[in-house]
């Protein structure tokens, strides 16, 4: 991985989910956003609006647990949508990112017995990612500073 980062700020996020959107809908008109939180909670929403979607769903998965650390495997944490939610629906699953890939192929997995197709969005995709996603805004090697993740937690006073 490149020393550099990759920065993305508020603004460019806008211009970001509106291009995105633009992309998905001129190809594919879901039914419901589902988003993969943590990363991907902002994404969605974005992706929700600007695509005129109401339905938008959050999945919870924890994959990484610190810059560059991550678990063995993803894991998905409750709760869950049940996947009867689901059925029959067309899913536009929203991350942040495709780096490994493997939270994004987790979670299609999950869904793929009970939709009726479900794609993948994200702001960026990884070259090495297991999967390719079937939207992205941009591709990068570079690890990334997010606007909402680039500073420590707020603490008490």
């Amino acid at each position: 991985m490149s020393e550099e980062r990759e920065i993305l700020t508020y603004e460019m996020f806008g211009t970001a989910m509106r291009e995105l959107a633009q992309t998905v809908i001129d190809d594919y008109r879901p039914d419901v956003v589902l988003s993969i939180a943590r990363g991907g909670l902002l994404i969605g929403g974005a992706l929700g609006y600007a695509l005129g979607i109401k339905n938008v769903s959050v999945i919870n998965v924890e994959f990484y647990t610190d810059v560059d650390q991550r678990l063995e495997q993803p894991v998905m944490l409750p709760p869950t949508p049940e996947a009867v939610d689901l059925t029959g629906m067309k899913v536009l699953i929203a991350d942040d990112v495709a780096d490994t890939g493997g939270t994004l192929r987790l979670v299609q997995e999950y869904c793929a017995a009970h939709v009726a197709e479900s794609r993948t969005a994200v702001i960026y995709e990884k070259p090495h990612s297991v999967i390719t996603p079937d939207y992205s805004w941009r591709t990068t090697d570079r690890w990334i500073d997010f606007p909402w993740s680039n500073q420590p937690p707020v603490t008490p006073r």
